[in-house]
């Protein structure tokens, strides 16, 4: 397997590299903030401010004494500042130039790029690229040809392929099943390798991992975003949305975690295209998300799926819904959510991982048209899940690749529990 894949390797070379003479400036003179709110008045300034349309608001979870970061332009830094001032935000510049470390980690993967060929895939010593991505899952579907399918759920706006696989020991008859996806947010790039993680685990070493195999099939979609993420590699590193200019060709791209049909803008979306979180003229506007759908009802059509889990980053925090609004009922099973989430927690934390925080999605700030909401409220799947992954590097999304082992495998560990857990349901 390990000749093969290092073929693979091989064939990825194929891909562009990643290109120096790109938008390499995009961030020039942009700032960190890191606020620390001292109750909910100031949280409301924070959360304001991450409202302006040129800031960017990295930190999910925005509560009293607890540090939000911002990113924040130059244009806009003295106003930013003064506002915090005002209100009496403790604040400090936690990055000087973001630039400089988005240059530094681009440095650390185009030189580990330059020596791919000698790496078999899949990596975790760097973060893979998109074709490297789909030559890996072909590949891993021609190598167990009894154990993995692999599935093509349609192009994106820019033609690639979305891939995922099934894995399953019964040709997708098991009792149970699980979806994993990952990358539907572009910059969250260590989402993907835990996806690819997973994968590995299940064919390589399904000997080890049989107890995962048995009667429980299992759908994965490393990469649910390909056009965001590889216009994060090329382009702008903190890009969010899909790549998408028939909304508007200014303000390209939708936020596709808003673009689900379930309560669809109701909350913590946007009808400006420029906005991080626009959620598109309609639900399921955007062919991806509409892909995802319609892969999800697929690998459902039997009814048998009892978890879905969405990668993301950052946080890191364990969320399930309902997520679309804070003055409803809670969902009628959220004390096995919760309980299902908790046990995932601690075999993460005994396998060396930080602390999650686990919660209810709006809680932490009530976003409608997210993939985990329309899991469960229409696909009909028990239990789902957006697992925020721990945050690293200078920015929060830019983990230095030498964390990337230590992340997928504590997050295996959690994956497991929620399979026992998808089996008995």
């Amino acid at each position: 397997m390990r000749v093969l894949l290092l073929v693979a390797a091989l064939a990825a070379l194929a891909a562009p590299p990643l290109a120096a003479s790109v938008d390499v400036e995009h961030y020039r003179g942009y700032k960190l903030l890191t606020a620390t709110p001292k109750d909910e008045a100031q949280v409301g300034v924070v959360r304001a401010l991450g409202a302006w349309r040129d800031v960017d608001l990295f930190t999910h979870r925005v509560v009293p004494g607890a540090d939000a970061v911002l990113m924040v332009p130059p244009a806009s830094l003295p106003a930013a500042q003064r506002v915090l001032a005002d209100k009496g935000v403790q604040y400090d510049v936690t990055n000087h130039d973001v630039q400089e470390s988005v240059n530094d980690e681009r440095d650390r993967q185009h030189k580990a790029l330059t020596a791919r060929a000698h790496t078999a895939i899949p990596t975790f010593q760097r973060y893979m690229r998109y074709a490297e991505i789909a030559t890996y899952l072909q590949q891993t579907a021609k190598s167990y040809p009894n154990l993995v399918t692999l599935m093509n759920a349609g192009k994106t706006y820019e033609g690639r392929d979305m891939l995922g696989l099934r894995i399953s020991t019964s040709g997708g008859k098991s009792r149970r099943g699980i979806i994993v996806d990952a990358g539907i947010h572009a910059r969250e790039w260590i989402s993907p390798p835990v996806a690819i993680y997973l994968i590995q685990q299940l064919t390589e070493h399904q000997s080890a991992n049989s107890a995962l195999l048995a009667d429980l099939d299992w759908y994965i979609m490393p990469v649910a975003n390909p056009d965001g993420y590889e216009y994060t590699h090329t382009r702008e590193r903190f890009w969010r949305k899909n790549r998408s200019t028939k909304n508007s060709r200014w303000c390209p791209g939708t936020d596709l975690n808003r673009n689900f049909g379930y309560h669809y803008r109701e909350s913590g979306a946007s009808d400006w295209p420029c906005d991080e979180t626009y959620a598109g003229p309609s639900a399921f506007s955007e062919i991806e998300s509409a892909n995802i759908r319609d892969w999800i009802l697929q690998c459902n059509a039997a009814k048998n799926v009892k978890v879905y889990l969405t990668f993301h980053s950052y946080g890191p925090m364990i969320l399930y819904p309902w997520g679309y609004a804070n003055d409803i009922p809670p969902a009628d099973d959220t004390a096995e959510l919760l309980a299902i989430a908790n046990e995932a927690n601690d075999a993460m934390i005994k396998a060396g991982s930080e602390k999650f925080e686990v919660q209810n999605s709006a809680g932490l700030y009530p976003a409608a048209g997210a993939s985990d909401d329309w899991s469960k409220g229409v696909a009909d799947i028990p239990k789902a899940y957006t697992i925020e992954l721990p945050p690293g590097g200078k920015n929060g999304f830019d983990m230095p690749a030498n964390r990337i082992v230590g992340v997928v495998q504590s997050v295996f560990e959690g994956i497991k529990v929620f399979a026992a857990h998808a089996k008995l349901l």
